[in-house]
């Protein structure tokens, strides 16, 4: 036990603590013992005395943050002439923390940073500066359809610059924190030396109100990730209004962050403060002014502040130099203050690093923009505002150049000190940040026998999802493929039936497995490894979606071609975390999402929010997703085998694959000879039966349509068509591309009697195909609520059931 150094101060202390617990209780005392060791005095972390020398020129730096600022600005307001919007305040308030980093930080060979989607304007003023932009582009702001920059970081209208798409708030930290985790899962592999990779992660304390930006804090503690640092700018607002008006965003942080596990490091003050913070009762002070408060301080008068914040303190300040300490010294408009805190963080070991830097949002943009609750909307300077900003930056702009509509973008040329310290700087720290890079990288294509056990069929009943789980396993096999496998699951994996891999996968964890598993005497125990190839993320579909990213992005990221599959339960993934995918598309990402358990009839006893019908329809709507939805094992193997050709191929596709599995064992037919073409099309005629009609039918529903086909047949003498329909999306998309005849007519070509169409699904799932069918239409379908029963009992309460099949066959035979 440690010993006490001071017996007398700590009785001291006990006793006050429980004269808390006897006047106001328990939860008092917690409350009280939490505050004191989650947070620390309102001051920066390095006091000015400690800070190291700065290693850089800071004149001619100063120099080069005015040309961006400046450039920034003209950026958006000219776009704004037109009505295309952007933001200026972001950037303003956080400039130094992007230029301290450009200059001495990012590492362009190994470092991905996750830039503030609104800051973007002025990170393409970088890249106007150091030569990687041209006015011409600046002008296209906004405007893609004449081959401009988009307006957030979009890696998908930018592929060559941008890394990381995120402006969908809370999606950039979390994918920040799995995609420093798999930089080290990739090292502990041995699959790439990322020992010297950083993640970067640049926030807005509004953001953080995001569920998404917190939820993965203690991983990155747990996992010791200290190749992570988050940079939070803390300029009080948000979008609209201050960001906590009745207390304070940044100790709430640093209580968050340090609970979560995490090192915090704090650049507040401004060296302007210095003389005041001498003062234990001022510091007090401003730990408890709440931030609403302190916004209207940074905007008001030097006697307001001096009444309302200093009264009582003797301050060695004038009215005018209260009004510009208060109003604007802040430690991240100092770049020695940022430079000291990044060099902090970086020195921290064994765990990740937030810093909290104050800003005043709007920096540099004259007093009618500054610290202003309105500042967000505010998408354009009037000429006379960016007269005022000039003499404050120091920039030579002639009044002349703003006498006209549109102030002039500008640049020290070429070869000026400026545009040679911006090259050395980065070729010093490996390249040019942010840039996105694709190596050429194939992969051979897997060999035919792990395709050849599903392409045989089965006797034995066998659920898509097991067959899947199967194939990969054996994928996970091939010698020059295998190990480039990631299979992701957010818990549940046995439900999935992938227990099966643990002995020889195993389950990545970078402790490696410090425990006796209780499962160890079975075959198939759990096993942990520090090597491991399986991520379990534990009940966390938004982490699971983070963790498939990093992986689906790798080819450019790392120069490393993954092969992600994420299984999940299906209600839980297009409906829960669509955003990511969307932001995956972005990405251009490449791999598999496999919807298990699908279909709003197939999970007997669950109920509705375990019931989907309609994943197929969400993933539908993406253009860089091809939704598949199998309804046999050699189906998969057909769908996997094209989908590693197309993406990590000579082709190098930018899409991902979604497929739907079902978790209802059933007997798995061999392969027909001649498909392959309909099943990555679409369609094809599984089962002739006379024509009379077509039953069209994707999923698990083929084997209640085979059951109708032999109803019809034996009870009422009609003979129908089954066709298997593995993907209605691809149908539709390839019918509305195509200047010929659809796929899906040559498909019907020479058939003649009504369609029928049914899934597992909504009917707006089958129904995305109905305007190129040129026949009487049918379709059915489970729209509504999900259902707790048996599987039978809830088709035939939908009316998908083989009886209500045959019978909406009778009736439209007959019309």
């Amino acid at each position: 036990m440690e010993k006490d150094l001071d017996p007398q101060e700590t009785a001291e202390w006990l006793e006050s603590l429980e004269a808390v617990r006897r006047a106001a209780g328990p939860d008092r005392v917690e409350y009280l013992l939490r505050r004191l060791a989650t947070s620390t005095r309102y001051l920066n972390t390095v006091p000015t005395a400690e800070e190291p020398a700065y290693p850089g020129d800071l004149e001619l730096e100063e120099r080069i943050a005015a040309y961006d600022r400046w450039n920034a600005a003209v950026m958006v307001s000219r776009g704004s002439k037109l009505n295309l919007g952007g933001h200026l305040a972001t950037y303003a308030s956080a400039a130094w923390l992007y230029e301290v980093g450009f200059n001495h930080f990012f590492h362009g060979a190994d470092d991905q940073v996750f830039f503030q989607g609104h800051a973007s304007p002025g990170i393409y003023a970088r890249a106007f500066l150091e030569g990687r932009l041209s006015e011409e582009q600046l002008d296209l702001f906004r405007r893609e359809t004449l081959g401009g920059l988009p307006s957030y970081p979009h890696p998908r209208a930018m592929s060559g610059f941008w890394q990381f798409p995120t402006v969908s708030m809370g999606i950039g930290p979390l994918n920040a924190v799995y995609q420093a985790r798999f930089n080290r899962y990739l090292h502990n592999r041995g699959i790439k030396d990322t020992s010297h990779s950083h993640v970067w992660a640049f926030l807005g304390d509004g953001e953080m109100d995001e569920p998404e930006s917190t939820a993965a804090l203690t991983l990155a503690a747990r996992e010791g990730l200290d190749n992570l640092t988050f940079v939070i700018n803390c300029n009080l607002q948000r979008l609209d209004g201050p960001v906590r008006g009745n207390t304070r965003i940044v100790q709430e942080l640093e209580s968050v962050f340090r609970g979560a596990g995490w090192n915090v490091v704090k650049a507040l003050w401004g060296a302007e403060w210095d003389p005041l913070l001498g003062s234990d009762e001022l510091v007090a002070r401003l730990g408890e002014v709440p931030d609403g408060q302190f916004q209207t301080f940074a905007a008001s008068s030097g006697a307001y502040i001096r009444e309302h914040l200093f009264q009582g303190l003797d301050v060695p300040y004038s009215d005018e130099d209260l009004r510009r300490v208060v109003g604007g010294s802040r430690a991240g408009h100092e770049p020695r203050k940022v430079y000291a805190a990044y060099q902090r963080a970086l020195q921290h070991r064994d765990g990740p690093t937030v810093v909290l830097v104050q800003t005043v949002k709007g920096w540099t943009l004259g007093a009618g923009i500054e610290a202003r609750n309105a500042n967000h909307q505010m998408k354009k300077l009037t000429l006379d505002e960016f007269r005022v900003m000039r003499d404050r930056l120091g920039l030579p702009v002639p009044d002349s150049a703003l006498a006209g509509e549109l102030p002039p973008y500008l640049h020290p040329g070429a070869g000026s000190p400026e545009a040679r310290y911006v090259a050395e700087r980065r070729e010093e720290l490996g390249g040019p940040i942010p840039r996105r890079t694709v190596a050429r990288r194939p992969l051979p294509e897997p060999g035919e026998r792990p395709f050849a056990g599903l392409a045989k069929g089965s006797t034995q009943p066998v659920a898509t999802t097991m067959a899947f789980v199967r194939l990969v396993k054996d994928l996970m096999k091939e010698p020059e493929t295998g190990r480039r496998w990631v299979p992701i699951v957010p818990d549940e994996a046995r439900t999935f039936g992938m227990e099966s891999l643990f002995p020889t996968a195993k389950i990545y964890s970078p402790l490696g497995q410090r425990y006796e598993a209780v499962d160890r005497e079975l075959l198939l125990s759990y096993k942990e490894a520090v090597d491991g190839q399986i991520l379990i993320e534990g009940i966390t579909e938004a982490g699971s979606m983070a963790s498939f990213t990093a992986a689906a992005s790798s080819y450019a990221t790392h120069g490393e071609p993954m092969i992600p599959f994420y299984i999940f339960y299906s209600m839980f993934g297009w409906q829960r975390t669509g955003d990511q995918m969307w932001a995956l598309a972005d990405q251009l990402g490449r791999g598999f999402l496999l919807g298990a358990t699908a279909g709003r009839t197939t999970m007997t006893g669950e109920g509705l929010q375990h019931a989907d019908g309609h994943s197929q329809l969400l993933a539908s709507a993406n253009p860089a997703c091809l939704a598949y939805d199998p309804a046999f094992a050699y189906e998969v193997g057909v769908i996997v085998r094209d989908g590693l050709r197309r993406m990590y191929g000579e082709a190098g596709e930018d899409v991902f694959y979604y497929l739907t599995l079902y978790n209802e064992p059933l007997p798995q037919p061999a392969m027909p000879e001649g498909v392959e073409e309909g099943i990555l099309k679409g369609i094809y005629r599984y089962s002739a039966g006379g024509g009379a009609a077509h039953l069209l039918a994707s999923g698990t529903a083929i084997h209640w349509a085979l059951e109708a086909q032999r109803l019809l047949a034996d009870e009422y003498g009609v003979g129908v068509d089954v066709w298997s329909v593995t993907s209605w999306s691809e149908l539709r998309r390839e019918a509305m591309s195509t200047d010929g005849v659809p796929y899906l007519r040559q498909a019907l070509a020479g058939t003649e009697g009504p369609v029928i169409a049914v899934s597992d699904w909504m009917r707006a799932v089958p129904d995305q195909i109905s305007p190129w069918i040129d026949r009487p239409w049918t379709s059915l379908g489970t729209d509504g609520f999900g259902l707790s029963d048996t599987r039978e009992a809830v088709r035939g309460h939908f009316g998908v059931d083989p009886r209500s099949i045959a019978d909406a066959v009778l009736k439209a035979v007959e019309e």
